[in-house]
């Protein structure tokens, strides 16, 4: 993914304590990563509050806003939100290529001789970890299902002959059932 400075954080300058900082992402931010994500029309507000201290520095990540996914069920897209919040801590070390082994998602190395750190990775990955693994449309007022009707309609169909098309050979397997 290409570097985007505008999500540089010049931490040098920062004295430590809390530093807030603010990004609006949509479509045009992943466009510049190079990223071709499985959602459109991303709108979304990146929160990220950064906490330095001697040696590392505690970030928070508060993702929210909307984007439109495809729905898993009935193929037809759906606005979703999104809200979620990720930690993660950035230690300041010599070696920050021997430390990379330590394999925690939640800590990143970087060498004591930067002077800046850039967030895009994590903001592009957090946004996708924000959206739920199954997308389907949400309950409406009712409580009827969000999805197509045509297509609830159709699946339903397709149950039912799978059911009636059984193979025999299972049939006799029945029995043993509740034993």
């Amino acid at each position: 993914m290409k570097q985007l400075r505008e999500f540089d954080i010049a931490f040098v300058g920062l004295t430590p304590g809390v530093h807030t900082f603010q990004y609006q992402i949509d479509g045009n931010f992943f466009e510049k990563l190079g990223a071709e994500p499985d959602f459109s029309d991303c709108h979304a507000t990146v929160n990220l509050t950064l906490d330095k201290k001697a040696g590392f520095f505690l970030l928070k990540f508060e993702v929210g806003g909307r984007l439109t996914v495809t729905c898993d069920r009935c193929g037809q897209p759906f606005e979703m939100q999104l809200w979620d919040d990720f930690n993660q801590v950035i230690k300041l070390v010599d070696n920050p290529e021997e430390m990379s082994a330590d394999e925690d998602p939640d800590v990143t190395y970087i060498s004591r001789t930067e002077s800046h750190l850039n967030v895009a990775d994590f903001i592009y990955e957090f946004i996708n970890l924000a959206i739920p693994m199954q997308r389907i449309h949400p309950d409406d007022a009712s409580g009827k299902s969000g999805c197509d009707p045509k297509v609830l309609e159709m699946l339903e169909k397709m149950k039912q002959q799978d059911e009636q098309q059984a193979n025999p050979i299972w049939k006799g397997l029945e029995k043993f059932r509740d034993n």
